[in-house]
């Protein structure tokens, strides 16, 4: 019952989507017609943008920085929004046909923002200092058409953190396999590692919650290391692989050994925490995280940067560590008018200046791993731990597809591994067969399946 319950729930999210996209597309393609930004006050003065980001209020006060850098050295105003809820909000701006003149958001929301019309097509050749940006960053802004919709700004890849001053206590390695990271974690939830004679230390941090895809964000990882495909592209389309023997041995290796043990691996809100609320690591009482670089700085204050290190990810069964990579595009809303506005601070954003100064301060980084070729984490930061970081993306990262729209994708495969942990005895092989029939379905409301 609960099982046949889900499969219904899924589909009717997805008719939901598929209708709201078709939805808000007609409002994005009268938007194109008419203009956007028209009848604001912003709209009438060229010397002004409007840019928007998705920040805290901490990497706000980064984005402060930059962009004063910016209107200092080119006279250009920037009307800046940081926005937490960026995606509602854009869309209430869609619906009145007033888009921000310049958005920085994920990278994996590019296919949807292309789908739905809000991005203004880019030539790269038209940012001064594109040949400073790698092919490998430059792919992640490529729509289904071929064109460029984004240009990179910042990029980052997963690492594992660790508490090194926990381990050299047991005696243990660094870890270097799947067993070698179950065994540290165990020791950490059952050999009182903070030595208050209490068992109260967890192995690892996870943010399981299916909330905005969050588990199938952490757990793309360990996908891509036990040899997995989400989807596999096949032509000009996509085919859904979630029902692959890889996938099979690898989500129940998961279930078992991380989420359905009695052994502590792993804090107990596991399946309901969002990476807002999964601060065991900082607060020193988990031992292990595998999670973006940009919770450095936080970790670095709470716990004093003695106290962890950051490694490269383990070595799964499929012989590799490849790991989760992601970032931020800087995207132009469609038909704003103010190209060679737009365009002028998007070179400024990806030089070595921009880029430095969104790397460093007091305040949390806005760019992790620079996009200009020219420049070095460790060096510009003066910590080695970033190179680190800078070393998995370049060499052991592998990105969400971005030209699809990914996210009912990734949020449809967030709810089934997640329904997959919380019931420990549910059957693993039917719970990714319905995992890839809902996946066939999102393809084909795209028009993508093969």
């Amino acid at each position: 019952m609960r099982d046949s319950r889900r499969r219904i729930d899924m589909r009717l999210r997805r008719v939901r989507r598929a209708t709201a996209t078709l939805a808000v597309s007609g409002l994005l393609f009268g938007t194109a017609a008419c203009g956007s930004g028209s009848g604001s006050a912003r709209a009438g003065d060229p010397n002004t943008l409007e840019v928007w980001t998705r920040s805290d209020p901490e990497s706000a006060k980064t984005y402060d920085r930059v962009f004063a850098a910016f209107t200092e050295k080119t006279g250009i105003k920037v009307d800046f929004q940081p926005v937490m809820n960026f995606n509602q909000q854009l869309q209430s701006r869609a619906s009145v046909k007033d888009l921000p003149d310049v958005m920085i958001n994920d990278t994996a929301l590019m296919g949807s923002y292309q789908a739905q019309g809000l991005l203004k097509p880019i030539t790269p050749a038209s940012i001064s200092g594109h040949d400073e940006i790698t092919a490998k960053s430059w792919s992640s802004t490529v729509g289904l058409d071929g064109r460029h919709y984004g240009i990179p700004y910042s990029r980052q890849a997963m690492t594992l953190f660790v508490r090194k001053d926990w381990r050299e206590k047991l005696g243990l390695p660094q870890p270097k396999t799947w067993q070698d990271t179950l065994a540290l974690a165990q020791a950490f939830a059952t050999r009182d590692p903070d030595g208050d004679g209490r068992r109260n230390t967890y192995g690892m941090v996870v943010p399981g919650s299916a909330q905005n895809g969050y588990v199938a964000w952490w757990g793309a990882s360990y996908l891509w290391q036990g040899g997995v495909q989400i989807l596999r592209k096949e032509g000009s389309g996509y085919r859904p692989a979630m029902d692959s023997p890889a996938a099979l041995r690898t989500v129940t290796w998961m279930k078992k050994n991380l989420f359905c043990g009695d052994n502590g691996v792993i804090q107990p809100s596991a399946l309901t925490s969002v990476t807002a609320n999964t601060t065991n690591f900082q607060d020193g009482n988990a031992g292990m995280y595998l999670t973006g670089p940009y919770n450095i700085s936080t970790f670095d204050k709470a716990l004093g940067k003695d106290k962890y290190e950051v490694l490269p990810a383990p070595s799964g069964p499929a012989g590799n560590n490849d790991v989760l990579a992601d970032g931020e595009n800087i995207y132009f809303g469609a038909r704003t008018g103010k190209t060679k506005q737009e365009q002028t601070l998007a070179a400024f954003l990806v030089s070595p200046e921009g880029q430095e100064l969104a790397m460093t301060g007091d305040h949390q980084p806005v760019v992790r791993i620079p996009v200009n070729s020219t420049l070095d984490a460790a060096k510009v930061r003066h910590d080695s731990r970033w190179s680190v970081v800078q070393k998995a993306y370049e060499t052991a990262s592998v990105q969400f597809p971005n030209a699809p729209n990914f996210a009912p994708i990734k949020q449809d495969t967030a709810d089934a591994l997640n329904a997959i942990f919380t019931y420990c005895g549910s059957d693993v092989r039917s719970g990714l067969k319905e995992l890839n029939d809902t996946l066939a379905g999102d393809l084909k409301d795209q028009e993508l399946l093969k």
